[in-house]
């Protein structure tokens, strides 16, 4: 869908929307359909090649529509009113294309939730390439216990936020399922990647995983926010997926999503952006002054000028004040490193040479 469609079908759904909402208590205010109404009507896999948005939109009264209860009836008197308002619909449409999300640069997300649970955390040391290791945690397991500690959690993480580095599943599962220590794979940004063959080498060891985290709106094209969950049993937690008790309908972004691109579309998007990440390392190699500092896997490139931190920090800072290009660093073994993260649906070859050539221009000023 280009921008000319989506101007097209965007008139299309805000005239959708005003019909069922001018409308709504002609429908009737509470479903009939049983649990599991849906497997019959959705195939059970994503198609390969893109759906024509006219059959998306009409699967909305077939599939979707026959489930849903109307909360904006005024006949629905349950539970307690759900905000709703024509200014609030369309600033919240202003918002998701804005995309400005909120949040914490310390990837905090464990931390706070042990936080909440009244929970020891302890931060384990990872290896050269900053992936935790078995031998590593087996170690950090037997000290815990020995200080009178009941390991129970472990938190693997499937392209870190500082340099999209892999945990090795392969060896920590076992000793958590030895141990019976519940093993959550945090895979925010990279999980998004495993829809590629070629990049399901990385999660070997999955099997072991009790709980599977993602988040397509960070690399699946769906806008914030969208976080899917696997949870190996489901009775171990159902019915506490969350604190909130409320939730979005954030499934219909991502089936829109699936059905308008196809696997193959979402498959293409992906490689392009690890494509273009690999054409910027390239560029950095070929510089004799930069560094790469961290093995580029996906479209992630760790990278800094060689010397001191101070260096690199006044870099960056130089770099951003100019507010052409926008660039954030990580730490890495101690040292101050830039990151360069291909980020926007619309990236072209010629964004990242023009953020290099800017990039070294500044470089050269130092």
């Amino acid at each position: 869908m280009d921008v000319d469609e989506f101007r097209k079908r965007g008139k299309e759904m805000v005239d959708y929307i005003a019909d069922y909402l001018g409308n709504i208590e002609q429908r009737q205010v509470y479903p009939d359909v049983q649990p599991g109404y849906l497997r019959s009507l959705i195939p059970e896999e994503a198609p390969e090649e893109p759906d024509m948005y006219e059959d998306v939109v009409r699967d909305i009264e077939r599939v979707i529509m026959p489930g849903v209860t109307h909360w904006h009836s005024p006949y629905f008197f349950a539970y307690f009113p759900t905000g709703n308002s024509y200014p609030a619909m369309l600033a919240d449409m202003l918002s998701g294309a804005i995309g400005c999300i909120g949040f914490s640069w310390a990837h905090s997300s464990v931390e706070r939730a042990g936080l909440i649970g009244g929970v020891t955390m302890r931060k384990i040391p990872t290896d050269d390439k900053f992936a935790l290791r078995g031998e590593t945690f087996r170690k950090v397991l037997e000290e815990d216990k020995r200080a009178g500690l009941i390991p129970f959690y472990l938190c693997a993480t499937l392209g870190t936020t500082p340099s999209c580095a892999f945990d090795n599943i392969i060896e920590l599962g076992p000793i958590c399922t030895s141990e019976s220590v519940w093993m959550h794979v945090d895979a925010a940004y990279a999980g998004s990647a495993f829809i590629c063959p070629e990049f399901r080498p990385l999660l070997n060891g999955v099997e072991f995983a009790d709980s599977f985290n993602f988040n397509p709106h960070k690399w699946l094209l769906v806008n914030f926010d969208c976080s899917a969950m696997w949870v190996k049993n489901r009775s171990d937690i159902i019915g506490h997926w969350q604190i909130p008790l409320g939730r979005r309908f954030r499934s219909l972004k991502m089936w829109f999503v699936f059905r308008m691109y196809g696997l193959k579309g979402l498959q293409a998007y992906i490689r392009k952006h690890v494509a273009l990440a690999k054409e910027f390392e390239g560029l950095v190699l070929a510089d004799g002054r930069f560094e790469i500092s961290a093995d580029v896997i996906l479209g992630l490139v760790c990278f800094r000028l060689k010397g001191s931190n101070d260096l690199n920090e006044t870099l960056l800072k130089r770099i951003n004040s100019a507010r052409r290009i926008h660039l954030v660093p990580c730490q890495l073994e101690g040292k101050f490193v830039l990151r360069f993260a291909i980020c926007a649906r619309t990236i072209e070859s010629r964004h990242v040479q023009e953020a290099w050539a800017h990039i070294v221009q500044v470089a050269s000023e130092l």
